[in-house]
């Protein structure tokens, strides 16, 4: 065979191969969706779960996803920002501080979530005596989430040209105030597709806070926002099952008359948020791309 059908047939197979895995995708999403969007209303999504009869919702659980996915950004999104524009713009490739740095991420980011929740109990939850709590999670997601988000905000911010480096030294800015003022602007649009995607991983994790976090969904005050009352769903130290979790639990050990149109109704909400972030990464990084480089 001559080159040109080799490349025909190359072509072809690797259409094939994305093709597959796309219909994968497709049927997975599809009947997970299929099986559970006859069962959301406003009614499942707000109200909280029912441990012995039907009609419960996944109120309680939705808003510990989203609260315990907040605290998560707040502790993780600073500190990768820090470790990426360490890595880009200040470390020497061939230091030995960079490597372990670098040695640091990619063992994290090999390590299953199953071990960081164990490592959370042991740590937050047994030694520092945190308990399961939003906190206790929080932090074991750091953990999970650090890997992820260091490495996309690096890539961010390698993707901003050198000549603009090379701009600020030639109008007097320091290394620090090219980094601040042009390099970070610039790789913005990258960078916040990186932190809404690494949000929608955390979102649907559920072995590390089994862990941490705790398996269980205490009644919640929703007219009392003191972080410090015990029934306030601001307060850090309480547990929080999450909606992750609560699918695993109702699969596991779930004994309600509906615990199937539960499970499917969950399910769906989760994948549907997670879709949601996807779409939200994409339109944010086109829109910001356009505003900060005045492209229509």
């Amino acid at each position: 065979m001559n080159a040109k059908t080799v490349d025909k047939i190359a072509t072809a197979i690797l259409y094939a191969i994305a093709g597959i895995v796309i219909l994968i995708l497709a049927a997975l999403l599809g009947y997970i969706l299929i099986q559970g969007v006859p069962h959301l209303s406003w009614h499942f999504l707000t109200a909280p779960a029912s441990a012995f009869t039907a009609g419960g919702g996944i109120g309680i659980q939705l808003f510990n996803s989203l609260y315990l996915l907040l605290i998560t950004m707040l502790l993780s999104f600073p500190i990768a920002l820090g470790a990426g524009t360490y890595l880009n713009e200040y470390a020497n490739p061939k230091s030995k501080i960079t490597g372990i740095v670098r040695m640091t991420i990619e063992i994290l980011s090999s390590l299953p979530s199953v071990v960081v929740g164990l490592f959370g109990f042991l740590l937050f939850v047994v030694q520092f005596k945190l308990g399961f709590s939003i906190l206790s999670g929080a932090i074991a997601l750091t953990f999970f989430n650090l890997p992820l988000l260091t490495r996309s905000i690096e890539d961010a911010l390698a993707t901003v040209p050198n000549l603009q480096r090379e701009a600020g030294a030639a109008l007097g800015l320091s290394r620090w105030e090219t980094v601040g003022h042009i390099i970070l602007p610039a790789a913005l649009p990258s960078i916040v597709t990186g932190v809404v995607l690494s949000a929608g991983r955390v979102f649907g994790e559920a072995a590390a806070l089994i862990y941490t976090a705790g398996q269980s969904a205490p009644a919640l005050n929703f007219g009392d926002w003191n972080p410090f009352n015990v029934s306030s769903p601001l307060n850090i130290m309480r547990p929080a099952e999450t909606l992750a979790v609560h699918i695993w639990k109702i699969n596991s050990e779930g004994i309600m008359p509906d615990a199937a149109a539960v499970s499917a109704g969950a399910s769906a909400v989760l994948i549907i948020v997670v879709l949601l972030f996807n779409f939200l990464a994409r339109y944010l990084s086109s829109y910001l791309y356009k505003r900060l480089t005045s492209t229509k």
